[in-house]
């Protein structure tokens, strides 16, 4: 492996989130056209006809993952703004949610702490 560690501005482009976002939209249109029967002959011939009352399945589906595409884009922006600007430079070489400090004892053997002699 390269011994270069990716920094967080290199994780956390902005067209990467794009790129998950519109995947996102994507996908839930999918759902909502496979779902509402989009390609069905019945769905089809009634649209056809004239007598299908309420939004096309079509329709319903691009609703649906622009709709996705938002609410994903506006969540990881609140993730993205909970990073503090000046670790965006520091390289990631250790899991992000462990503890900065790694205790080998207790905490009442440590001195300076409320519980030790």
């Amino acid at each position: 492996m390269s011994d270069e560690k990716p920094t967080r501005r290199d994780i956390l482009r902005p067209l990467h989130l794009l790129g998950i976002a519109l995947a996102c939209g994507v996908f839930a249109a999918v759902v909502t056209l496979v779902s509402t029967g989009a390609f069905t002959a019945r769905v089809n011939s009634a649209i056809a006809n004239g007598t299908y009352d309420g939004l096309t399945p079509i329709a319903l589906g691009l609703v649906v993952g622009g709709g996705a595409f938002i609410v994903t884009l506006l969540f990881l922006a609140m993730l993205i703004l909970v990073v503090d600007p000046a670790e965006v430079t520091k390289t990631v070489d250790r899991p992000v949610l462990y503890d900065a400090e790694t205790p080998d004892e207790p905490d009442a053997d440590k001195p300076g702490r409320a519980g030790s002699a």
